[in-house]
């Protein structure tokens, strides 16, 4: 192992792990590290890293007032330090963190690296990123927005065209990048979407301005002031379309009856520290500003041996590209990972609402642009789920039958992005499975209509009517997921091979005389420029990552996992020449694959802008290069998207819309490793029309527990039987009398220690 580790670290031209040191603090003790080598920062380190960042722009005889940090991140290991380390092969990679700030005053981007193992520590390195920009943080947004409407000429404007005076209260601004349309990287040019708001909680997105302003915020410059809707554009579309629960003017449902989640015995995972072990399942979580939460070193245990599935598992990017293409819309396309920060913009989970059940939070701790650090509470839930039935077989010969139940582990966060919503979540089973989901929901981005769409009796061209005046446009959603898969190989999958797998019907002829034979055909994707590739459900097409130097015992083929796509989406539907497509060329296929690269991990690039785009396309210019794929470090980066058509059933705030995918063993096991599965029902699984009295009462096994199903009830019937009534009594089973003390009805079981493990307790 430590051989084919060498020989990847040279191929890669990365430097050879340094000696094993101790590392000492100030005091001669040995210096606090944490427990695991990819541990996010914790709130201590930010400030240190911000501490000697601010020391060392003033040793250059800049202002540190004028920093302002866009993305701190502790510097990930290369794999193969990491992997050494674990095995007690090697030593601790050193702990470093990258810093990516803007110099506000020079309108410039640095990157620099800070050793956090240093006493004290300090930046080793410091570059000046030459014409980019940097991403739009959550302060820079709410900045925006506060500058703008401080801006004279914007207010005169708003008090001209709309008769809008109070801009602070009044107005709702949206800063979205607007690409170099004013042909120059210097500054910083936003393209700022406009909404009436009636109050804090009125859903603005209804009443959006017929104006779209483009404005420099570094500069306080307004280039240009863009209104689209003609004389009818200065009435702004008037209805409410509220959801805030002060706001809604339905009354509440009242029929919807509790659905608890109860775990009585606890939950069945373990944790220690980030890493997380569950039913055969191992794994480390990780969270970045970038990609929110990080799945790392994901192992099965499969009879005592811990074998690698999966080294890493992130979301790597998602594009938002608008249909419409009249100006000033022609470049509305957000990139909702490098422009704005994933874990950035991560909400701080409600208990009992974003996650339901017995539930594990971990907190996620960012920079501020002061660099200082910030901790989002509950950013992260794990819980676990019934996934349905595992397997089951009915004899009908005796009547007998084996049944099992299959469950989950979910581990979810949930970002904000302007007006949408999306949640994210690792799902593993017990049968292998790992699931990936993005649930979509939010606010649908609306614009007011073009006068050519009034004459037309208000009808959008290129989107939906979804309130009077209000457009919905027509756009897509892509969400790329980046899978470091290590398959059975302690070296994180350094030779494995990608093989696609089809299904193909069989020629007519004498070895398929009745037309019904067909088999599979498989290929090996043996270079990147064969391995960009598309879903094909007519064909049955997945794909297989497999390790040719572990043959399975049974089928003497390799072990694999194969990638099953969802329900495929159409790739970007933009021309191949436009800026949607140059810049997200890593949404024109379903499948890329590449050879493990530590600085690869950014499919769309690493900057929201850059002065040549062909410069700046992530994964399009990485597969120039045509690496060999055959026995490589493989890594998958997966599409899955949804080409959005707004419903009026979307508004005024859309119901949640999966997008999944899955991993599968193949070969991989000697066979189902569910089949150890006890054979113990569910003890709280109610018969409803037993439990209610509708078919004469209850006896046997769900006697005891019938009336605990409603909890509104009380018993009757002779010693042993107990038979579901109406009404409200207290009665001992099976006699008149006291329901024991602390029980809901008379056969219910006196309350214990139970509820403290219910509904969203955290640990």
């Amino acid at each position: 192992m430590q051989q084919a580790t060498a020989a990847l670290v040279e191929q890669l031209g990365l430097p050879a792990p340094a000696a094993a040191t101790p590392r000492r603090n100030r005091e001669g003790g040995l210096a606090h590290l944490p427990k695991h080598p990819l541990d996010p920062l914790c709130a201590q380190e930010y400030e240190q890293v911000a501490r000697a960042c601010k020391e060392h722009a003033l040793a250059l005889g800049l202002d540190p007032a004028t920093l302002r940090f866009n993305g701190v991140n502790a510097q990930e290991p290369v794999k193969y330090e990491v992997l050494a380390f674990l095995r007690g092969e090697g030593p601790r990679p050193r702990r470093t963190a990258l810093a990516i700030m803007e110099l506000f005053a020079q309108n410039a981007v640095v990157e620099a690296v800070v050793d956090l193992e240093a006493r004290p520590p300090c930046v080793t390195a410091w570059k000046q990123m030459e014409g980019v920009q940097a991403a739009l943080t959550p302060d820079d947004v709410l900045e925006c927005e506060a500058v703008l409407k401080r801006n004279a000429r914007f207010r005169a404007v708003m008090a001209q065209r709309y008769g809008i005076t109070d801009v602070d209260s009044q107005l709702a601004v949206d800063p979205w990048y607007s690409g170099f349309r004013y042909g120059s990287p210097e500054g910083r040019v936003l393209q700022c979407l406009l909404y009436r708001r009636s109050s804090p909680d009125d859903n603005h997105y209804a009443h959006p301005l017929d104006c779209i302003v483009f404005y420099d915020f570094h500069t306080d410059k307004i280039h240009d002031v863009v209104f689209h809707g003609g004389e009818q554009g200065r009435t702004i579309p008037a209805e409410d379309s509220n959801f805030h629960r002060s706001l809604v003017d339905r009354p509440w449902r009242t029929s919807l009856k509790p659905l608890d989640v109860v775990q009585p015995e606890g939950p069945s995972w373990s944790v220690e520290g980030n890493v997380v072990t569950w039913e055969g399942w191992q794994f480390h979580l990780g969270f970045s500003w970038r990609e929110g939460m990080i799945i790392n070193d994901l192992k099965f245990c499969d009879q005592g041996r811990m074998r690698p599935v999966m080294y890493r598992g992130a979301l790597a990017e998602i594009i938002v590209p608008y249909g419409e293409p009249r100006p000033p819309f022609e470049l509305k396309c957000a990139y909702d990972i490098v422009d704005y920060g994933l874990g950035l913009c991560a909400n701080p989970l409600e208990v009992g609402c974003d996650c339901l059940g017995l539930i594990k939070y971990f907190d996620a701790v960012v920079s501020d642009s002061r660099g200082r650090p910030h901790t989002i509470r509950r950013a992260v839930c794990m819980k676990e789920e019934d996934a349905g039935m595992a397997w089951k077989h009915y004899e009908y010969r005796n009547g007998h039958t084996e049944v099992r139940r299959n469950r989950r582990l979910a581990v979810k966060f949930i970002a904000t992005i302007a007006n949408y919503e999306y949640a994210f979540q690792w799902l593993l089973h017990l049968d292998g499975t790992i699931g990936f989901e993005a649930n979509l929901t939010g606010i649908v981005s609306t614009h007011a209509l073009f006068p050519e769409e009034h004459a037309a009796g208000g009808q959008p061209q290129w989107g939906t009517l979804v309130a009077p005046g209000v457009n919905a446009h027509i756009h897509q959603h892509f969400f790329q997921v980046r899978m470091d898969m290590a398959v059975d190989d302690p070296d994180g999958g350094a030779c494995l091979q990608v093989v696609e797998v089809e299904a193909e019907p069989m020629p007519l002829g004498p070895a398929n005389p009745h037309g019904v034979g067909f088999d599979i055909t498989q290929r090996v994707l043996a270079r990147e420029s064969e391995a960009q590739r598309m879903c094909a459900p007519e064909r049955s097409r997945v794909w297989k990552v497999q390790n040719p130097r572990v043959l399975n015992p049974v089928t003497g083929k390799p072990v694999a996992w194969k990638l099953m796509p969802g329900s495929p989406c159409p790739p970007m539907l933009a021309h191949p020449t436009s800026s949607h497509a140059t810049r997200g060329a890593f949404a024109t296929k379903h499948l890329f694959v590449t050879p493990y690269h530590p600085k690869e991990f950014n499919p769309a690039g690493d900057y929201p802008l850059h002065p040549d785009p062909e410069q700046n396309r992530g994964i399009a210019d990485w597969v120039k290069a045509d690496r060999n794929l055959d026995g490589a470090d493989c890594v998958l980066w997966y599409t899955l998207g949804l080409t959005h058509v707004v419903r009026c059933e979307d508004w005024p705030v859309m119901p949640v819309e999966v997008l999944s995918f899955h991993l599968k063993p193949w070969d991989f096991f000697t066979q189902n490793p569910t089949i150890d599965l006890p054979p113990i029902p569910n003890k709280r699984t109610i018969d409803f029309d037993l439990a209610s009295g509708a078919k004469g009462g209850a006896s046997g096994g769900l006697a005891a527990s019938c009336c605990a199903a409603t909890a509104r009830s009380c018993c009757g019937g002779g010693p042993g039987a107990c038979t579901c009534q109406p009404g409200a009594c207290a009665c001992a089973k099976g006699q008149p009398g006291r329901a024991p003390e602390g029980a809901a009805s008379c056969c219910a079981k006196p309350a214990t220690a139970e509820p403290a493990l219910q509904a969203s307790s955290r640990l």
